[in-house]
């Protein structure tokens, strides 16, 4: 398989976008997240999406020249409007703003409201953890998730994510959807023609299915039963009633026609400061990572997506011939 640079992934991206009508800077946006995303081996959220968002910007499910701006702010919190554009520009923004927020006072608050699918969540909250700030990101998605007891999805698949920074040392990174699994790997599978396990999904009828296409327009099994279900409940609060953003049932499956998505992320940007002091911060994450680690088989998260991003770095990244075929023909 062919193994390219991440700057020449990066502009081949970049290009594929801009030729379907994405300005210049949020192509560009775009392409570095998506092409960071497979750098840290997240396939399901990495250069498979570039054909996805391209279709969705020619069919005008998300605008391609919007500029995202701040529509209300006060003190430490403030919403953004995306403006149906593609997400990366206002997580940009949301994340600019959540740092220089937390600095003045201690913490902050950034939501952003009428956008589009934001990919890997840990990829917002990574300059959090460079600028020492513990980062918590989450998001809401068109609906994936039934209320516990019923059959019709109404919560996403929606992600929390967050980071804690170290002395010296990368991030703890954590990073999961509200699901038994990723939808982004579900639509691998699809692709793929491959069945799912048994258990990841059922059918629009409520039927267990091994069928990933029919798995994505069906409802996804929340991770811990209840427990998930609860937790998707408060991200698509969070997400939609604090921004005004669509909530998952009101919004359309990205794989399927439908109307633009107006989806709501939220962004919590906490200053060390604030609270105990950094070395207090700092001498209690390694005590307990520490605790840990004297577990042979315990592994740090993050730690792979690190070493995963490095690699990609000092070698570039190998994708499939199918995929550089797809993506030259899109940036041609």
């Amino acid at each position: 398989m062919p193994r390219l640079s991440i700057n020449e992934l990066t502009g081949l991206a970049t290009h594929a976008l801009q030729n379907a009508g994405a300005s210049p800077a949020m192509a560009r946006a775009t392409a570095r997240a998506l092409v960071a995303a497979e750098a840290a081996g997240l396939a399901g959220h990495g250069l498979s999406r570039v054909a996805l968002y391209a279709q969705h910007v020619r069919e005008g499910r998300a605008a391609g020249a919007t500029e995202p701006r701040i529509v209300h702010e006060k003190g430490a919190a403030c919403l953004i409007d995306a403006q149906g554009g593609l997400a990366y520009l206002a997580m940009e923004l949301a994340t600019r703003e959540a740092i220089r927020r937390a600095t003045e006072f201690g913490v902050a608050f950034c939501g952003v409201t009428r956008s589009h699918h934001c990919g890997a969540m840990d990829y917002h909250l990574a300059p959090l953890a460079a600028a020492g700030m513990v980062g918590i990101g989450f998001t809401n998605t068109p609906a994936a998730i039934n209320a516990w007891g019923g059959r019709k999805p109404l919560f996403g698949t929606n992600p929390i994510a967050a980071v804690f920074p170290r002395y010296a040392r990368l991030p703890l990174v954590i990073d999961l959807s509200l699901t038994e699994v990723a939808r982004g790997k579900i639509m691998l599978y699809a692709r793929e023609g491959k069945p799912i396990p048994p258990g990841w999904a059922v059918d629009k009828e409520g039927r267990p299915t091994t069928d990933a296409k029919a798995a994505l327009t069906g409802s996804m099994a929340a991770i811990g039963g209840a427990k998930g279900a609860m937790l998707a409940l408060m991200v698509e609060l969070l997400c939609a009633a604090l921004t005004g953003a669509r909530f998952g049932l009101e919004n359309d499956s990205f794989f399927e026609p439908g109307r633009p998505a107006s989806i709501g992320h939220a962004l919590l940007a906490i200053n060390l400061g604030a609270l105990a002091g950094s070395d207090v911060y700092f001498e209690r994450v390694e005590t307990l990572i520490t605790a840990m680690l004297a577990d042979e088989d315990v592994r740090l998260p993050g730690d792979r997506r690190h070493e995963s991003a490095a690699d990609a770095c000092a070698s570039g990244i190998e994708i499939t011939d199918a995929m550089l075929e797809q993506l030259r023909e899109l940036a041609a």
